[in-house]
C-alpha cells in the first residue's frame, strides 16, 4: 500500500470517520455522540454560575438592580445580563423600560418611551472639530468626564441639497451598514424642514397595505429586493420661516407620526420596540430589554404598528416664552437646567385638537422635551413620556442645523 494512503487511513481513523479498511478488512469507528457533545459545549459556556437555584438567582439580579441606579454603576446590571444565559434570561425579566423605573440599562432602551412623573435628564457634547454630537446619560459632566455614559452618538454630513446626521450606538462608527447605526435626520436645503429615519429590521417594517394581490400569492417564491435593515420615517420637525426677518425664537413644529395622539389620553399607551439587534458596544455584549405585552400599541408592541389608519400622530410644538422687560429678551423656566441664553433653547409641549376631550389639563402643560445651553458645546436634554431617548436626540440635533431662513 502506497505511504500516501497509509497515512491517510491514519488521519481518517484519528478524526473517527465512520467505517474504514485497513489491509483488506473492514473496522468499525465509533463516532462521538454529537447532542452529548452540543451538551458538553453548552455547560462549558454557561459556567459555575448557571447552576445557581433561580429563586437564589432571581433574588440576586433583583438587589442589584435596585441598588445600581445610575451609571458607572449601572453596568453591573449589564455585567449580570452577560455571565451566561440563565442570568441573561433573569436579567431581562427583572430590568423594566424606562417608562416604568426611569433608567436607562440596554440599548433597547434608548427607543422605548420616558417616565411620566420625572424626565430622564441626559447632556448633549458638541464637537465643532469633527462635527460630531455625543449623548451622555447624566445632570451634566462630571469632573473626570470618562465614567459618563455614552448613550447616542450623531455625526453632521454636509451635502449639496441637504445636510444628514447619521446617528450610533458608538462615536467611531457611522457606516449605515454597521450594526450600531440606530437612524438618522435628513434636512433640506434651507434647514427648515426635518425627516427623521429609524432602522428597522425587515420584519419590523410597516406594511404599505393590509392586502394582498394574487400576483403576489403566486409569486411569493421569488427573492425579495428589501435589504435586511432599512430605514422608516417616523417624524418630520418644521421649522416656521421668519420672513419678515423679526425678532424672536425658532418656532418648531414636530409631527411624531410613531406616536398616536391617543397615547396621551387617560389610560393610552405609546408604542414601545421590543428588539434591537446584539451589538458590542465598549467590548460588551448588550442584550434586548424583556418583552412587555399590552393593548393598543402599548409595551410590548412594535415600532411599525403604531397607528392605525384613522388614528392621528401626536403634534409637539414648542412652547411660546414670554418677553422679560428688565432683561429685555425672550424667557422660558427652564428651571435651573439651562443657564445660557442661545436662541437654540426650546421646550415642547403636545399639540391638541379640540375633539381631543380624554386629555388633562395637566398634559397639555407638560414639558415633553427641554433643550438648552449651560456652557461652550454643552446642552441638557430632558425628555419624558412618550418620546424616547432616540426620538429626543434628533429632535435636538435639529436645531444645531444652520437656519438663516428662520431667524
Amino acid at each position: 500500500m502506497p505511504f500516501k494512503s497509509i497515512v491517510r487511513e491514519l488521519k481518517e481513523i484519528k478524526d473517527g470517520v465512520g467505517r474504514k479498511r485497513w489491509r483488506g478488512r473492514a473496522r468499525s469507528h465509533i463516532a462521538p455522540d454529537e447532542t452529548s457533545m452540543v451538551k458538553s459545549e453548552e455547560s462549558i459556556e454557561q459556567g459555575q454560575w448557571a447552576n445557581l437555584p433561580s429563586e437564589l438567582l432571581l433574588d440576586i439580579i433583583q438587589r442589584v438592580e435596585e441598588t445600581e441606579t445610575s451609571w458607572p454603576a449601572r453596568a453591573v446590571v449589564v455585567h449580570c445580563a452577560s455571565v451566561c444565559k440563565s442570568w441573561r434570561e433573569v436579567t431581562r425579566e427583572v430590568v423594566k423600560t424606562p417608562q416604568q423605573c426611569g433608567r436607562l440599562t440596554f440599548p433597547i432602551s434608548l427607543k422605548q418611551p420616558g417616565p411620566r412623573e420625572s424626565p430622564i435628564q441626559c447632556y448633549i457634547r458638541r464637537d465643532p472639530m469633527t462635527s460630531t454630537f455625543l449623548l451622555y446619560s447624566g445632570l451634566m459632566p462630571s469632573a473626570e468626564g470618562q465614567k459618563d455614559k455614552l448613550l447616542l452618538a450623531a455625526k453632521r454630513i454636509r451635502r449639496t441639497t441637504c445636510t444628514d446626521f447619521i446617528i450610533s450606538l458608538v462615536s467611531n462608527d457611522f457606516s449605515r451598514s454597521s450594526n450600531n447605526y440606530i437612524g438618522r435626520l435628513r434636512s433640506n436645503f434651507l434647514g427648515t424642514k426635518f425627516t427623521i429615519s429609524e432602522r428597522q429590521s425587515s420584519h419590523e417594517a410597516p406594511t404599505q397595505s393590509g392586502r394582498r394581490t394574487s400576483r403576489s400569492r403566486f409569486h411569493s417564491r421569488q427573492p425579495s429586493t428589501r435589504t435586511p435593515s432599512s430605514s422608516y420615517r417616523i417624524g418630520t420637525v418644521n421649522y416656521e420661516l421668519n420672513v419678515l426677518r423679526t425678532r424672536g425664537p425658532r418656532r418648531m413644529h414636530c409631527v411624531m407620526n410613531s406616536i398616536p395622539v391617543s397615547s396621551m389620553e387617560e389610560g393610552g399607551s405609546a408604542p414601545t420596540a421590543a428588539s434591537l439587534p446584539e451589538t458590542t458596544v465598549d467590548g460588551h455584549q448588550f442584550y434586548p430589554s424583556p418583552v412587555f405585552k399590552g393593548r393598543g400599541g402599548g409595551p410590548g408592541s412594535d415600532v411599525s404598528s403604531t397607528n392605525s389608519p384613522s388614528e392621528s400622530p401626536l403634534v409637539i410644538q414648542n412652547r411660546a416664552p414670554r418677553w422679560h422687560e428688565q432683561l429685555q429678551c425672550w424667557c422660558l423656566n427652564f428651571r435651573g437646567r439651562v443657564t445660557v441664553a442661545s436662541v437654540k433653547n426650546f421646550q415642547l409641549v403636545a399639540a391638541f385638537e379640540p375633539h381631543h376631550q380624554n386629555v388633562s389639563a395637566e398634559e397639555h402643560d407638560r414639558v415633553l422635551l427641554q433643550f438648552g445651553k449651560i456652557g461652550k458645546d454643552i446642552f441638557t436634554m430632558d425628555y419624558s413620556y412618550p418620546l424616547s431617548a432616540f426620538q429626543a436626540f434628533t429632535l435636538c440635533l435639529s436645531s444645531f442645523d444652520t437656519k438663516p431662513a428662520c431667524e
